[in-house]
């Protein structure tokens, strides 16, 4: 496809009479090349013959350094202008040298291609070798075949607002070891890639090692820390301590893969330290500590906490489950196929491991609950909604909003306006079963001296009875099948979400183990036990 000399002589042309003309420029270029431009605009999607030509042209220019040039060859020339800009004045690539391949995707109009560069700073290069893929499209406008523009058609890693930069790194490289001092690498675990990265920004400094040189991303987003591409001159890396457990992180990151969009947390009960953390996701967002989506019936266990401790009912007390129940004008039901029970065995552990909705639908009109009720149970005893966790890194700890209406209802199953991720449900599988909130966290805060959010905690009858009927739920309920390879005393809560068009709900699964608690999320994977439970179930399982 490449016609060098073609290739260079249209380059020249373009370098030296277009420039910094942009659009204006191809008048004047389609007359020479007797294409008609100036007097008539094309239409429909580019063809093999215009293709060839825009990449062929867009690579020259690229490969020259001219950003005015290669600009103009996209279809948002100011936007591709300041990642060129960058290109080659902040973070020093040059000698580029392009290799396109044979055009893919539908009508021929995706050129891949690889990229061979040199990096230089301060008397310091490296080599620099990537690929990445254009697709040309036709200009709304001027009818013209432009590359559909885009950061990654520059580099793959690269995302709006994004900027390259070559120099020295904004913090030393550290060497993050597990709990037993075993070394954790993006290469072996990819699900701390972004946590490691996030991680050397916060405490290089603090782990005594000492800034290299790199080319590098800064990214836009104020909470993404800065991606290395390439390094220069190595640093001296600083050894940092974290709480992750390498052999349950090994386990996190392989049950994951089996669902798509899913991400899991294990803690440790006794001292909130995190065990792993895992995510399946094509964003490379870290979904089990920042995501914010309805738990499903997971939440039960914080409204069954809220009913014992107002006196409303006990593990043993009523909690008729009928098959629908109104609540200010809105009805709700149990997942299919359960039978109502309203009974005197119709207990609240009955319900519980059954996961009736219609169960706590029914009892959070009773006195003296109130629409606050929920809300104080969350932040008071679980810690959970109050926006005060250090865990580390950026998290997000759970919203439980006071309600009213039918989002009352619909918050006391999970629903409605509460928002959590695996980390908050891990936390409250933690603070149940042991009677005491422990904030989770990734890295000591003695390392930077930050104070742990702090909460009253459950008493040990109310602590007492969730553990009960988690044990139940696990032996006898809605996780009695995922949970049976598990040995010892185990307990667990199912739960799916139901989210606004979307065909198949969330699926959600917290449960513990002896000393270790776990919670998992997967978008769309449905019920509790068929994609969220066996993530947990594998993550409980593994060996210490």
């Amino acid at each position: 496809m490449r016609k060098g000399v073609k290739v260079a002589m249209v380059g020249g042309v373009f370098a030296a009479m277009v420039g910094g003309a942009g659009y204006g420029g191809y008048n004047f270029v389609t007359a020479l090349d007797g294409s008609g431009g100036g007097t008539e605009k094309r239409s429909g999607p580019p063809g093999s013959d215009e293709v060839e030509e825009t990449s062929e042209k867009f690579f020259a220019a690229w490969e020259k350094g001219d950003a005015a040039t290669a600009s103009s060859y996209t279809n948002d020339a100011v936007a591709a202008g300041k990642v060129f800009g960058g290109f080659v004045d902040a973070a020093r690539i040059e000698d580029v040298r392009i290799e396109p391949g044979k055009p893919t995707g539908a009508g021929g109009r995706t050129v891949p291609f690889s990229v061979a560069a040199t990096v230089s700073y301060e008397g310091k290069s490296e080599k620099l070798a990537y690929k990445s893929r254009l697709t040309v499209v036709r200009g709304k406008t001027t009818g013209r075949a432009l590359v559909d523009w885009r950061p990654a058609v520059v580099h793959p890693e690269l995302k709006d607002g994004d900027t390259l930069f070559t120099g020295e790194a904004a913090a030393p490289p550290i060497e993050a070891v597990d709990r037993d001092g075993k070394v954790l690498t993006k290469e072996k675990y990819p699900s701390l890639g972004p946590i490691l990265d996030t991680l050397r920004e916060r405490y290089g400094a603090d782990a005594g090692g000492t800034p290299g040189v790199e080319l590098g991303i800064k990214h836009a987003a104020a909470e993404s820390a800065d991606t290395t591409l390439l390094t220069l001159a190595e640093g001296k890396a600083g050894k940092l301590e974290t709480t992750i457990s390498a052999s349950r992180q090994a386990a996190a990151e392989k049950a994951v893969k089996k669902y798509a969009e899913s991400s899991v947390v294990a803690l440790q009960p006794s001292t909130g330290e995190v065990l792993a953390v895992a995510n399946n996701r094509d964003d490379g967002f870290n979904a089990a500590f920042q995501g914010e989506l309805p738990p499903g019936s997971t939440m039960k266990i914080v409204t069954a906490a809220m009913l014992i401790d107002n006196g409303v009912t006990s593990m043993n007390g009523p909690a008729p489950c009928p098959d629908t129940a109104t609540w200010q004008s809105q009805t709700f039901k149990n997942l299919p196929g359960m039978k109502p029970d309203e009974t005197p065995n119709a207990t609240l552990a009955n319900s519980f491991l059954r996961s009736c909705n219609t169960a706590f639908i029914k009892l959070i009109d009773e006195k003296p609950l109130t629409d606050a009720s929920l809300t104080e149970e969350a932040q008071e005893r679980f810690g959970i909604g109050r926006d005060d966790w250090k865990t580390g890194i950026v998290s997000m700890d759970g919203k439980v909003p006071a309600s009213g209406g039918p989002n009352r209802a619909a918050n006391a199953i999970g629903q409605g306006d509460v928002l959590m991720n695996p980390l908050n449900m891990a936390s409250v599988t933690s603070t149940a079963i042991t009677g005491a909130f422990r904030q989770p966290y990734l890295v000591s805060p003695k390392l930077d001296e930050r104070q742990l959010a702090t909460a009253k905690g459950l008493s040990a009858g109310t602590s007492s009875q969730l553990k009960q009927m988690m044990r139940l739920t696990a032996t006898q309920g809605t996780a009695a099948t995922v949970m049976s390879g598990l040995s010892g005393d185990i307990g667990a809560k199912t739960g799916s979400a139901e989210i606004d068009g979307q065909a198949v709900a969330d699926s959600w699964f917290t449960g513990f183990r002896g000393d270790v608690a776990a919670a998992a999320m997967s978008e769309g994977g449905g019920r509790g036990g068929e994609a969220a439970g066996p993530i947990v179930v594998d993550v409980l399982g593994a060996t210490p």
